[in-house]
Formats: C-alpha cells, structure tokens, sequence
C-alpha cells in the first residue's frame, strides 16, 4: 500500500520550492472554492485521511481546513492534471470555504474581462 502511494504522489511535479498547486473544487456542482499549497507530506494525508490538508507558506506549517473554523472539507476525488503540476481537490465542502467567511475565495475580485466567443476564423470554420 505504501509503495502504490509513493509511486502516485512521485507522479507529482513539485515545484522548485517544493509545493504544488491545489484547486479545490465543491464536488457536486462543480464550484471552486478555494486555492492552496501542498507539499508531498501534505499530499500523503490528503490521500489517506479523507480530510484536506495544506502547507501553510506563511506560517510553514501543516495545516487542515475546518480544525479550527469547523468549516471541514471531505476528501470525495483527487486527480492529476496533464503536466502533473496542479492538483484537483474535490471536496465536501462543509460551511464556507474563504476565511472572509464567504463560500468561495472568489467571490469578489471581479477583474470585468471582456466576454468574447470565438469568430469563424477561429474556431476553423472559416
């Protein structure tokens, strides 16, 4: 068993400082919640504890999202993305993800980008 989880977290691109990105995601709607760092040991509990945890960069400290708050997140998916640099965390979220006390860290922030959909020649049909 140890040796299956070695060999999936050393599918992990880690960064130079050690971390890799983590999107955490509310499973069944598909809402992002939140971003945060995790370094392989933070990884191995995620993987095995059913409970997020992070690496503080801050504090340079482990920590798991709703020990204090009690706003808990429950492990349902991890997956991989394609270069193995960014992880995604799909969580039952439990109360609110954001230490603002909102849902998600994005709800505001708004940057008003400019809304565009592709045009004939970009897409290939023109």
């Amino acid at each position: 068993m140890t040796r299956d989880l070695d060999s999936r977290i050393d599918r992990v691109a880690f960064g130079e400082n050690g971390l890799v990105a983590a999107i955490i995601q509310q499973w069944d709607t598909g809402e992002v919640l939140m971003l945060a760092w995790m370094d392989a040991e933070a990884l191995r509990r995620t993987l095995t504890t059913g409970r997020v945890t992070f690496w503080s960069r801050s504090r340079q400290e482990y920590w798991r999202k709703g020990d204090t708050s009690g706003h808990v997140q429950y492990v349902r998916e991890v997956r991989l993305d394609c270069d193995g640099d960014a992880i995604l965390v799909k969580v039952e979220q439990v109360g609110v993800a954001c230490h603002t006390g909102t849902r998600t860290c994005f709800d505001d922030g708004d940057l008003h980008a400019c809304s565009g959909a592709p045009d004939a020649a970009e897409d290939g049909r023109g």
